[in-house]
């Protein structure tokens, strides 16, 4: 079964037709009070009842909170698997059965692929009044074209996870840009060939290197998708890591694996160019590296002009069918937005927000004691704010990172280019989508 059908991607027909309707430079995206669902939100009964399916920790939590601050909406949570493991089929079936929930929990680097199958609800005349409540970047995660299909819910904004005790051990600078990075790479492999700057990087998680570089895999033009994985731009960043992997400075542990918490926890591995999710990641499962590490800003390519990648995230987006939109944006945006629920979802899922505000919430001033007592918070703070906001994630993300992966996991283990996995991923890419009907340039 090919990863269209899997993912339950409409017709040919339907996609061209979502696409033509949400590509840059179509019509305004409000929906007109004779053909939209939103027109008779107005005169909806009260309290206007609608279902929320979802994963993440707390969220039932959240919804509680949001029921008992208000009358108007009642609001019902179901939680179902996480997204690649269910959920998405199951929100996407339903959407074509006509008996999907008004709210679905769905990732930014999926969102695209929903909006362009037509399986979510324009909700922006209700929405655009709050954009300038949330980072750009996460505002542009749930937009395609003038559309706006549900409220940012938090972020991955990237940063340099860093064993403190080794470079101070060997007297190395905290790198500030990618140059100094290859340099510090070198120097700890110097004073110990087992200790390794890195370990691979696949699918999302090298995209957020790419995020930072300005190269994008996907942009919309007209009412065409260009692809362009293997870019100028984007073989920048391929041969920059692909130079670590010729100085054997990579270690062969994939992220993830139990061979790489080992590493972070005894030290052979150095650093972690990651999502701030990943600090809860690495304490628990690399508990032997406590005390050790720190965090500082992402390295930078120019450190004048400074951009951050960003990986993971999610939004609260509004289902095709949805009867109440506007009642489904205000509790979209009460999730994303409510410093007492959102504090919840920080406990309890470690969640980052979106939201400007919300930034200086108190639970993201603690010290914390893996990160020799830092507060770690006060960097991914700033580099929330840095992040590029010009990426566009492509109509069918599975396919790409899949075949991206396969020739990137050959590239680290030193067995191919790194630009030569790009430049098939891309052509896998362009030849899926131009079987599908879909409008694409290279």
């Amino acid at each position: 079964m090919n990863s269209f059908k899997r993912w339950g991607i409409a017709t040919a027909g339907t996609l061209a037709a979502a696409l033509a309707l949400t590509a840059c430079g179509g019509g305004s995206g409000t929906p007109t009070q004779s053909s939209s669902p939103a027109a008779a939100s107005s005169s909806a009964a009260s309290p206007a009842e609608l279902t929320f399916w979802g994963w993440a920790p707390g969220y039932s939590d959240s919804v509680k909170a949001f029921n008992a601050s208000q009358s108007d909406i009642v609001v019902k949570f179901e939680e179902i698997q996480p997204g690649s493991r269910g959920g998405y089929e199951k929100m996407l079936n339903a959407v074509q059965a006509g008996n999907a929930a008004c709210l679905g929990q769905v990732g930014y680097e999926t969102l695209t692929s929903f909006a362009a199958q037509g399986a979510l609800e324009d909700v922006s005349q209700f929405a655009n009044a709050n954009q300038s409540e949330y980072v750009d970047f996460a505002w542009n995660s749930v937009k395609v074209g003038d559309a706006v299909y549900g409220a940012p819910v938090d972020t991955g904004p990237m940063a340099l996870f860093y064993n403190k005790e080794l470079f101070e051990k060997y007297d190395v600078e905290v790198p500030t840009t990618w140059v100094e990075y290859k340099a510090a790479a070198e120097k700890l492999q110097a004073a110990d060939a087992k200790i390794k700057i890195s370990s691979p990087y696949a699918n999302y998680d090298y995209a957020g290197l790419s995020w930072q570089a300005g190269a994008p895999w996907f942009n919309i033009e007209g009412d065409s998708w260009k692809v362009s994985v293997d870019s100028d731009e984007n073989k920048k960043v391929a041969d920059y890591w692909q130079s670590l992997v010729d100085a054997d400075t990579i270690a062969s542990a994939p992220m993830y694996d139990p061979a790489w918490f080992k590493g972070l926890g005894d030290g052979s591995i150095a650093t972690l160019v990651g999502a701030v999710w990943q600090a809860g990641v690495i304490k628990g499962d690399a508990a032997d590296g406590k005390g050790k590490w720190a965090v500082a800003p992402m390295p930078q390519w120019d450190a004048a002009n400074p951009s951050v990648g960003n990986v993971g995230g999610s939004a609260t987006a509004v289902l095709k069918g949805c009867e109440t939109p506007e009642a489904a944006w205000k509790f979209a945006n009460y999730l994303s937005t409510d410093a007492d629920s959102y504090g919840n979802l920080i406990e309890k899922g470690a969640l980052y927000p979106a939201a400007k505000a919300l930034l200086e919430l108190p639970q993201l001033t603690n010290e914390d004691a893996y990160f020799s007592n830092q507060k770690i918070f006060d960097v991914f703070k700033e580099e929330a704010l840095r992040v590029n906001p010009e990426w566009t994630w492509g109509p069918n993300m599975p396919l790409t990172t899949t075949k991206l992966d396969d020739g990137l996991n050959k590239s680290w283990a030193g067995n191919g280019k790194m630009a030569d996995a790009l430049t098939e991923a891309n052509t896998a890419t362009v030849e899926n989508m131009t079987s599908q009907g879909i409008n694409v340039t290279d």
